[in-house]
């Protein structure tokens, strides 16, 4: 029954449904930082309100290159919200490996910190040679005052991220 019932619904709306529980509760912790439900819920309803306004919706490719911190919690939770998947992104990676997956999965969005701005070029040609929206997470000016959940707009068995292989082969390969 577990497996099945975790099936019912997109991760994001479970959240959701935590924060109705116990808003005040502890729901991250990375180093001095802490977020409750609420807190994580609202920060992410800002960052994915403007990633819908960016193009976000259903199954659209948004990188994220970040260090291990909060707001990196947020970003994936903020991605989902709006409808996407994500690609991770390792800091430690090369710079030509970051500017490889990205082209490789179409992304549309990055979001970054602005102290990564050396791992990546302003404006990166997307598959099909759109260019990429970049987002920083550290300037507060892109998240939007829209702290409520909007309607999900993705379904349990929509794509939820990308994942690359090492590249053992000479080029990492995306697994959905």
């Amino acid at each position: 029954e577990g497996q099945e019932h975790l099936l019912e619904k997109p991760f994001h709306v479970y959240v959701e449904e935590q924060v109705q529980r116990t808003p005040e509760q502890t729901a991250v912790v990375y180093m001095d930082r802490q977020l409750t439900y609420r807190e994580l819920n609202e920060q992410a309803n800002r960052l994915a309100c403007a990633l819908r306004a960016s193009g976000i919706g259903p199954e659209s490719i948004v990188g994220i290159l970040a260090d291990r911190s909060v707001e990196l919690i947020v970003a994936v939770l903020a991605v989902w919200k709006a409808g996407g998947a994500y690609v991770p992104l390792d800091p430690d990676y090369p710079s030509d490996r970051i500017q490889f997956m990205l082209a490789d999965s179409g992304a549309v969005v990055l979001l970054t910190q602005s102290h990564l701005l050396h791992l990546t070029q302003s404006e990166v040609s997307a598959k099909g040679g759109a260019r990429q929206t970049v987002m920083y997470l550290d300037d507060l000016s892109i998240y939007t005052s829209e702290t409520t959940d909007a309607p999900s707009v993705n379904e349990p068995q929509d794509l939820a991220y990308v994942i690359y292989t090492s590249g053992t082969t000479g080029r990492p390969k995306g697994v959905m």
